[in-house]
């Protein structure tokens, strides 16, 4: 993927540059040199790597407007990074960029436990959240399989969502107010502590904007009781398809479990040996979990399991403790990591109507034999959303070319299905030069537009969202 190449010109703003930003944060927070700049070249998306000019690290809102507005009366472009967890190359650097981290934004501000509402700075990792309310039987519940290091800002960015989707939403359900430093260091407040804001929903519009629109700093998020109790059943079946069609059959019976977790084949057997999940040996894996008094988990799972029997399974095992439900829910999440003991990879991300997983899952392993790529699928299914991961080997030439290509196979096959290119981990650079396969010209246009509004200089996260040579011809304009 094309990455902008620095000229002459803007290596001669760097000292300057530096030199301005020196002055309104502290030495630390101004990082400059080669060598420790490279820590900041790339984000999860290993695959690609760009050095930006340098990266700060403001620990609050009134240095991140002083730093945006040196940056837009300089004309330099700022990458806004959470944790650098994102997938898609969100927060990727081009070569001209400031990297501006919310790392140190980490304070917890208010808790208002009658409202139910917590507000914190963006740089909070989504984990911490639910650890700093949970002693009141409180929780947040987006849970993205990163929440132990994604920050509160890059969820809002990609409107992440996680295994607990299903029943509570993604971010922007659980989004009610947000503080946001607008590209010339204007402070705006959107939202606040209630449930609807009046006039338009411009919170609905920053939520999954890629840090396009400006930089959220502080975030006001919604918090619940926790249930009384909940329990999983794993389920194992010796078809891809079979479980696909039994995902759509609970969603189409009208029960609403907390979470439908798939894995295939390939993942369940890594993840196994990776985290002793005791998983059992079969095509295809569902994690299905209800919660609340005992008996509505008794009534919900005897629905649920009347259900997977008819699609003779091989395996039906309900939790019976606590240990066992965290040893089934262990393995789910570390999947990412333990694919990647074993090989390079790519993960996707594409949403896709419930009904559909069957036939979209046979595609995917027809264009797996086809690409002569292998590819785990562990995934959101209760809402559609799929997470392919294609293995390839980054040292062979040609391997990477190739498992992109398949990718965007699987990513346009997830629209015609009837889907969409991503589910919560944003468009970034990977999926940018997709957009054309789900949205029109005047569709795209539109949505450029409203950056225009935000940004008009088109300074904020560049080369992101929008096919590379609209966002250079609208900067440059």
């Amino acid at each position: 993927m094309e990455m902008p190449v620095p000229d002459s010109a803007v290596l001669a703003k760097k000292s300057r540059l530096v030199e301005r930003l020196s002055k309104v944060l502290p030495a630390d927070a101004v990082i400059h040199e080669e060598r420790e700049i490279k820590a900041y070249e790339c984000d999860a998306l290993t695959a690609y790597k760009c050095p930006p000019l340098c990266a700060v690290l403001p620990a609050s809102t009134e240095e991140v407007s002083d730093v945006l507005k040196i940056c837009h009366e300089m004309d330099v472009p700022v990458v806004p990074r959470g944790s650098g967890t994102s997938l898609a190359g969100g927060a990727l650097p081009t070569a001209d960029c400031v990297i501006l981290g919310v790392a140190r934004m980490n304070d917890v501000i208010e808790t208002n436990y009658d409202d139910r509402y917590i507000r914190v700075q963006t740089g909070r990792t989504n984990l911490s959240v639910t650890g700093a309310v949970e002693e009141h039987d409180f929780f947040y519940a987006p849970d993205p399989s990163s929440q132990l290091a994604c920050a509160i800002a890059g969820n809002i960015a990609m409107n992440s969502g996680g295994a607990h989707c299903l029943k509570y939403g993604v971010t922007t359900n659980n989004l009610l107010g947000v503080k946001m430093v607008l590209m010339d260091g204007t402070v705006v407040d959107i939202g606040g502590a209630h449930l609807d804001a009046p006039a338009y929903d411009l919170l609905g519009l920053i939520c999954g904007s890629e840090g396009q629109m400006g930089v959220v700093t502080e975030a006001t998020l919604r918090i619940l009781r926790k249930p009384e109790g909940a329990r999983p059943v794993l389920m194992g079946f010796d078809d891809n398809e079979v479980a696909g069609a039994c995902v759509a059959d609970i969603i189409k019976a009208g029960v609403l479990p907390v979470a439908i977790e798939f894995m295939d084949r390939l993942c369940i057997e890594t993840t196994d040996k990776f985290a002793n999940a005791g998983y059992p040996d079969c095509e295809a894996l569902l994690i299905v979990e209800v919660e609340g008094s005992d008996a509505e988990i008794d009534e919900q799972l005897g629905v649920i399991l009347q259900i997977a029997r008819k699609h003779n399974p091989v395996e039906l095992r309900e939790s019976t403790s606590p240990e066992e439900s965290a040893a089934i829910w262990l393995g789910r999440k570390s999947a990412f990591g333990a694919i990647g003991q074993i090989n390079d990879y790519m993960c996707l991300d594409g949403t896709i109507p419930v009904s559909s997983l069957p036939m979209v899952l046979k595609r995917i392993g027809e264009l797996s034999k086809q690409y002569g790529l292998e590819v785990g699928n562990v995934f959101h299914a209760g809402d559609g959303n799929m997470h392919p991961l294609i293995l390839f080997d980054a040292n062979k030439e040609g391997d990477l070319e190739l498992c992109e290509q398949m990718g965007a196979d699987i990513l346009k096959l997830c629209v015609e299905a009837g889907g969409c290119l991503t589910g919560e981990h944003g468009v970034g650079i990977e999926k940018r030069d997709l957009m054309t396969a789900q949205f029109t010209p005047e569709d795209l246009d539109i949505q450029m537009k409203v950056k225009d509004v935000f940004d008009p200089k088109w300074l904020l996260n560049p080369a992101k969202v929008f096919p590379l040579a609209s966002s250079k011809s609208r900067r440059a304009a």
